[in-house]
């Protein structure tokens, strides 16, 4: 293992690399959202084109607003009671990303990783001003994607358009389904994708939350 792996991380992705880390649900394919030729290696790699918005990395809610992120009240209590976990948030956001971040309305997804390493990774590359990374899965456009640290080696290399793995000896994701989506856009909150928040839990917060 390298002496500093997030340090490591950090200047391949800073080069327009293509990063492979692990979340607590599967492992993490990352890209500098803000880098256009970042995120054409990425569809190049997952064979498919920029028409499907992807997530991005933070380590917190405070990491939001500098990113030019609207946080009403819902996102604020949807955090306190999921983040960090595997809740990604779908919110107003005012910065430019690459083409392929945000969807047609500018409208951005958060995901907050309760896995240490991928914390890790996102509080490096904002105190070193790079990225935020993305944060979609690792797999080609119509593959599983991979839950365990063979998967995910198996997808990468050391080629300039492959994934690198995180070079942290035995780092492994938590296996589980990808996070669950949700759409905090407009006034009604909307389930985009089912994941590994259980239906209860997510829908008891949710009723609070339009009960208040």
């Amino acid at each position: 293992m390298i002496p500093d792996p997030i340090g490591e991380a950090v200047a391949w992705v800073r080069d327009g690399g293509l990063l492979a880390y692990p979340t607590e649900t599967v492992w993490g394919l990352g890209a500098d959202a803000g880098a256009d030729r970042a995120l054409e290696r990425l569809w190049r790699w997952k064979g498919r084109d920029a028409s499907e918005p992807v997530a991005i990395l933070v380590e917190s809610l405070e990491d939001l607003d500098p990113l030019g992120f609207e946080v009403g009240r819902a996102a604020e209590r949807l955090a306190a009671a999921f983040w960090p976990g595997p809740l990604t948030l779908v919110l107003n956001c005012g910065r430019r990303f690459a083409p392929g971040v945000a969807r047609a309305d500018g409208a951005v997804g958060v995901r907050c990783s309760a896995h240490p390493l991928a914390a890790a990774i996102a509080r490096r590359l904002r105190a070193e001003g790079v990225g935020p990374i993305t944060a979609t899965s690792l797999n080609a456009s119509g593959e599983e994607p991979a839950r365990t640290r063979g998967a995910a080696g198996a997808a990468c290399g050391t080629g300039d358009e492959e994934p690198r793995m995180l070079d942290v000896d035995q780092a492994e994701s938590g296996g589980s389904e990808a996070s669950t989506v949700l759409d905090v856009t407009g006034d009604e909150l909307r389930v985009l994708r089912s994941g590994a928040i259980p239906a209860a839990k997510l829908e008891s917060v949710l009723r609070e939350i339009g009960a208040s």
